[in-house]
C-alpha cells in the first residue's frame, strides 16, 4: 500500500494522523500581522466528510480545498466549446487566512465518496510554492551570458538604424518586459527592447471605443522631411510603413554582426515586434524589438480614471506617473474593418516596470534592511501557472498571454495595498488571493485594463475560453498545483 493509501486507511479506522504540527501552530507562534491570529490556527480540528472539489470554483472563505497529488484532472473535453456550464461568479472580497483544520481527502471523480483524513498544515503548502519559486529563479551565470549577447547586438543595431534613416536619428533604446522587471522565470532567453522615437506636436484620434488604439498625425508639418514618406494620404502616420523600413535596416545589418548567428524571424501577423534570433551555442535567445513613439503631452481622456494606485503607492506617485511621457507602440487594431496598419496602441510598460520595481506601500519594502514581501513571488507563480497551462492546452489557451495575469496582479496590489497583506511568510495565502481574483474575472469575462478602465482585456466573444481557463486554474488551486511538477 502506498503512503497516500495508508493515510486514508488510518483515517477510516479513526486513528490520529502522525503529521507533525507546523511551526505556526506551536505555542507562542507569531501572529499574522494582517489577520490578527496565529498562523495555521483553525476553527475546528474535526474533519468533515464531503466530496472534495476537482475542477470547479475554489473553496470559499480562503480555506484551502482538500487535495491529493494523485488526483486525476477531468478531461479537457468541452472546454473551449462552451458545452460545460461556467462556474458561478464569486465575491472579490479578500479571503481569510488559510486555516490548518480539516484533514486531507483524496480528490475523487464526481459521484464518488471520499474518506476523511488529515490535511497537511498550511506551512507545507507554502513550502511547496517556495520550492517552485526557487526552481524558477534565474542562475546568475546564465543571466550574465545572455545579457552580454543582447548588449552586444542591440547597440550595434541602434547605431546602424540612426545612421541609415534620418527619421530614426534620435532613436533611443529602452529596456522593457519581465527580464528587466526582474520577474522573468525559468531561463533568460527572451528580452524586450523598445526603440523609442521622440515626436512633437502630434494629434491623437481614437480608432475605436477601447480608448487604447489611436491614429497619429502631426499638428504641423514636421521639420524633418523624412517623415513625409511615412504619412498616408489623409496625413496619418503609418505604423506599417515605419515598421517595414525598420525591419529592412535590421535585416541588412545583422549580416555584419560577427561572433554569433543573428537572424530576423518571420513577421507575425498583428505583432508590434521585430523578433531577432541570436544563437551562440549553447545559448539561443529571442529579442523582441518594439518601435515606440514618445510624446511629451497630456495623457488621453480614456486614462483619466485609470491607475488607481492611491491606496497602494500614494496620490503623489500617481501624479508623478501621469506627468511622464505617453508611449505608443506600432500595433494593428484588429477591430478595424479595413486593416491598413496605421494604428498605434498606448503602452505603459515604462510605468509598469517602475511600479513592480518599487512595489512597496512603505519605502523600505524589500530593501536590504527592510521587511520582505511576496509580491514578485506571486507574479512569478501566476506567470508560470499560465505558461504551464498553455503548454498543456495550447489550442484552448492561445489567446491568453502574460499581460492578462500581470494586469490581474496589479489590480490585486490595489485591492490589498499594505505590505502586511503580502508578508513573505504568507506566500500561499497571497497567491491564492491573486488566483481567486483572476478566476473571478475569467468567470465574468471582465478584466479591466489597469490604465484604461473602459478597455476590457477579455473579449466577450471568447467566454468559452475564459471559463475553460477558470476551471483549469480552480482545479490546480484545489489539488495542490500538480501542473507545477509536470514537463511539456
Amino acid at each position: 500500500m502506498d503512503a497516500a493509501g495508508g493515510r486514508g486507511a488510518r483515517a477510516r479506522r479513526g486513528r490520529r494522523s502522525t503529521v507533525p504540527r507546523s511551526r505556526g501552530t506551536e505555542k507562542g507562534a507569531a501572529r499574522s500581522p494582517s489577520r490578527g491570529r496565529v498562523a495555521g490556527e483553525g476553527s475546528s480540528a474535526i474533519a468533515t466528510l464531503r466530496t472534495p472539489r476537482t475542477d470547479g470554483t475554489p473553496a470559499r472563505g480562503g480555506r484551502s480545498a482538500r487535495r491529493a497529488p494523485a488526483a486525476r484532472e477531468p478531461p479537457a473535453g468541452g472546454a473551449a466549446g462552451g458545452a460545460e456550464a461556467p462556474p458561478s461568479s464569486r465575491s472579490r472580497a479578500p479571503a481569510a487566512r488559510v486555516p490548518a483544520a480539516p484533514g486531507s481527502v483524496a480528490a475523487v471523480p464526481d459521484g464518488a465518496v471520499a474518506a476523511a483524513g488529515r490535511r497537511p498544515p498550511p506551512a507545507a503548502d507554502a513550502l511547496r510554492l517556495r520550492e517552485v519559486l526557487s526552481r524558477l529563479s534565474l542562475l546568475r551565470e546564465d543571466v550574465s551570458e545572455a545579457s552580454t549577447l543582447v548588449n552586444t547586438v542591440v547597440p550595434h543595431l541602434v547605431q546602424a538604424i540612426r545612421d541609415k534613416e534620418s527619421c530614426f536619428s534620435s532613436i533611443e533604446r529602452q529596456s522593457a518586459g519581465s527580464y528587466y522587471e526582474r520577474v522573468k522565470i525559468s531561463e533568460p532567453n527572451e528580452f524586450d527592447i523598445m526603440l523609442v522615437m521622440p515626436v512633437t506636436r502630434i494629434q491623437l484620434d481614437e480608432s475605436d471605443d477601447t480608448g487604447a488604439y489611436y491614429y497619429v498625425s502631426f499638428k504641423r508639418s514636421p521639420k524633418e522631411k523624412g517623415w513625409l514618406k511615412f504619412l498616408e494620404e489623409d496625413g496619418k502616420l503609418s505604423a506599417f510603413k515605419m515598421l517595414q523600413a525598420l525591419r529592412e535596416i535590421i535585416k541588412q545589418e545583422v549580416k555584419n554582426i560577427k561572433g554569433m548567428q543573428v537572424t530576423v524571424a518571420r513577421k507575425k501577423a498583428g505583432s508590434p515586434a521585430i523578433t531577432l534570433q541570436i544563437k551562440k551555442p549553447p545559448l539561443e535567445i529571442s529579442v523582441d524589438i518594439i518601435l515606440t513613439l514618445e510624446a511629451q503631452q497630456s495623457w488621453p481622456p480614456s486614462t483619466q480614471t485609470g491607475l488607481k494606485i492611491e491606496p497602494w503607492l500614494g496620490t503623489k506617485k500617481r501624479r508623478d506617473f501621469r506627468f511622464r511621457s505617453i508611449y505608443l507602440v506600432a500595433k494593428q487594431n484588429k477591430r478595424e474593418k479595413v486593416l491598413r496598419g496605421n494604428t498605434w496602441r498606448l503602452s505603459f510598460s515604462h510605468i509598469e516596470k517602475d511600479m513592480i520595481k518599487n512595489h512597496g506601500n512603505s519605502k523600505t519594502c524589500c530593501e536590504s534592511n527592510g521587511p520582505k514581501c511576496c509580491r514578485k513571488g506571486c507574479l512569478k507563480l501566476l506567470k508560470f501557472l499560465l505558461e504551464q497551462l498553455k503548454r498543456k492546452h495550447p489550442k484552448e489557451l492561445e489567446k491568453f498571454c502574460s499581460y492578462h495575469v500581470k494586469t490581474a496582479f496589479l489590480h490585486s496590489c490595489v485591492m490589498w495595498p499594505n505590505d502586511t497583506d503580502w508578508h513573505l511568510g504568507n506566500l500561499d495565502h497571497s497567491f491564492q488571493q491573486c488566483l481567486e481574483f483572476f478566476v473571478d474575472c475569467l468567470q465574468k469575462s471582465q478584466l479591466t485594463h489597469f490604465f484604461i478602465p473602459q478597455y476590457n482585456l477579455l473579449s466577450q466573444e471568447d467566454k468559452a475560453r475564459h471559463h475553460f481557463l477558470s476551471r483549469k486554474i480552480s482545479y490546480e488551486l484545489n489539488n495542490g498545483f500538480p501542473v507545477f511538477h509536470e514537463s511539456y
